[in-house]
């Protein structure tokens, strides 16, 4: 079970936001990443998303999960954006937006903050394999 928790997230230093919801928090927080999500780089990215985004909410004064509002993830991505490019603040967004919904589901929280927030755009232009979905099979006759 070690290694289905990220090193930032264990059971003994949650983030403070989620110690101060209580216990059911604790809980379903720490099954999100055991339970939830399946690839280890994608949980250990989604704990370092998120364990930033609850310090960044602690330290600007909420007081546990269910105070958080949209506006302050907002906030948030609107501060990643100046700092990182746009697919890692959509993924990190992606991590907030994930974990709200799991904390919905699981009754901790009445509602995602995170659902009406919108992430940077970022168009790729050029995938990596070139004309990519633009063979067709033929239709059979008849």
């Amino acid at each position: 079970m070690k290694q289905l928790i990220p090193a930032s997230i264990s059971p003994s230093a949650l983030p403070a936001l989620v110690a101060a919801s209580g216990p059911s928090a604790a809980r379903r927080f720490i099954d999100f990443f055991t339970s939830n999500i399946r690839n280890r780089h994608s949980r250990e990215a989604y704990a370092r998303a998120v364990t930033e985004f609850l310090r960044w909410c602690h330290a600007h004064g909420m007081p546990s999960l269910a105070q958080v509002e949209s506006f302050h993830v907002a906030a948030w991505i609107e501060a990643q954006a100046q700092a990182a490019a746009a697919p890692s603040v959509k993924q990190r967004l992606a991590a907030i937006r994930h974990l709200f919904d799991w904390l919905v589901v699981g009754q901790v929280v009445p509602v995602n903050p995170a659902s009406s927030v919108c992430g940077p755009k970022h168009i790729v232009r050029k995938g990596k394999t070139p004309g990519a979905g633009t063979a067709r099979s033929p239709r059979p006759a008849g």
